[in-house]
């Protein structure tokens, strides 16, 4: 009985086995049916995928030039909220770019001033002057360093001071890491030796010597900058005073005290030093007289009763200053170095100077104290929108000592 109720009973356990894997089979593979993924929905997928492709292509060719790479515009890092449009070449990056502090040649000293005096030495009755461009750091202020373009270690470069007829030769080095040239504004020179690259001369490439020679026509204020990505050099400092006395003496001789002022405009941004220009994400956050910024700027110191002989040189490269002098007016005697008859002279307290402008003026320091000398753009006379001791930028004090009225 046990035995064929065995035979009769319930199925083995493998049979059992047997169809609940069949039952298990039937359930995973109605799972796998389900996330199959079918030829259409590839082909859906890979058009899908493709259309974003293109999309993004188009969007990105819109608002930037896909034809250049970073080889082509030399890594050249730009200032942040720059307007990049998608024409914008190579070559209008690169001169527009931040300084690469790895062309740095030269590291000036925190307290080093520009605009210093330069002696020839004699070659028979020839004046020679050697000069050279290069990459430096440069201190506006105690603690803000830039990268800047410069002449002989110094921003502005070497103040040139010749008299009307001597005969000059200029030999101009250039270590900076792309080509340049020097013009000499104002002046009447041989054509070969006026400056302009590409025009009058071959650019001077990066380690070569050009010679400028010429003998000097004229008198009064001048200056010289690069004429070869001169939107680039001049806006890093590449520029300097080139002041001519008149052969038969001094055209002013009644004053007491010269000054020359010099103007820039920079940008600098996260430690980066950009040319400033008029432009969106270019514009200037800090400027300088003689290559320094108030509260760093000289202190000029006189007397009561003295005349000043203000020379103001328009060497910024894409911005203008309303100069204004505390204190009373000022007489303007000279205009980009011609001298105003003695009939025609007039006074005024505010003068603006354009780029490539020069105007000689005379102050007369009628009271003690402290009176300055600013740009009257107010943003002009801040330090990265901040004032300092009372101001900032393009700021100078006249301090005036003695009696007063």
């Amino acid at each position: 009985m046990d035995h064929g109720k065995m035979g009769h009973g319930s199925p083995p356990a493998e049979t059992k086995g047997a169809k609940g894997g069949r039952r298990n089979g039937s359930a995973l593979n109605a799972e796998e049916m389900a996330f199959r993924v079918t030829r259409p929905q590839l082909v859906a997928v890979a058009m899908l995928s493709v259309l974003a492709l293109i999309a993004g292509l188009l969007f990105s060719a819109s608002y930037a030039n896909l034809g250049i790479g970073a080889r082509d515009v030399d890594g050249a890092v730009m200032a942040p909220g720059m307007i990049m449009t998608r024409d914008m070449p190579a070559a209008a990056m690169r001169d527009m770019a931040a300084v690469d502090p790895g062309d740095v040649t030269y590291q000036a000293p925190p307290d080093a001033r520009g605009d210093q005096p330069i002696e020839p030495r004699l070659e028979g009755d020839v004046k020679v002057f050697d000069l050279s461009a290069e990459v430096i750091t440069w201190n506006i202020l105690s603690y803000e360093r830039m990268f800047a373009y410069a002449i002989n270690g110094q921003v502005p470069g070497p103040r040139i001071r010749l008299t009307e007829g001597d005969r000059i030769r200029i030999n101009v080095t250039n270590h900076l890491p792309q080509s340049t040239t020097l013009h000499w504004h104002g002046l009447i020179v041989p054509n070969q030796f006026d400056g302009p690259a590409e025009v009058t001369q071959e650019p001077i490439e990066p380690g070569e010597t050009y010679t400028y020679e010429f003998t000097v026509s004229q008198a009064g204020t001048f200056f010289y900058h690069s004429h070869d990505h001169a939107d680039r050099q001049q806006a890093l400092g590449l520029y300097g005073a080139l002041i001519i006395d008149p052969a038969d003496g001094p055209a002013e001789p009644d004053v007491d005290q010269e000054v020359v002022i010099q103007l820039q405009e920079w940008l600098e941004r996260e430690g980066w030093t950009y040319p400033a220009m008029p432009m969106e994400g270019a514009m200037p956050n800090f400027f300088t007289i003689n290559g320094k910024a108030y509260p760093d700027t000289d202190t000029i110191r006189a007397e009561v009763g003295d005349r000043l002989l203000i020379r103001f040189i328009g060497s910024n490269s894409a911005f203008i200053h309303p100069m204004h002098v505390h204190g009373g007016p000022f007489t303007i005697v000279a205009t980009d170095g011609v001298p105003v008859p003695d009939g025609a002279r007039f006074e005024k307290d505010t003068v603006n100077v354009g780029p490539g402008e020069r105007y000689d003026v005379i102050w007369t320091a009628r009271e003690p104290g402290k009176w300055l000398l600013h740009c009257h753009i107010n943003h002009h006379t801040t330090n990265d929108n901040v004032e300092e001791e009372g101001a900032g930028g393009l700021t100078m004090i006249i301090e005036v000592s003695g009696e007063g009225s």
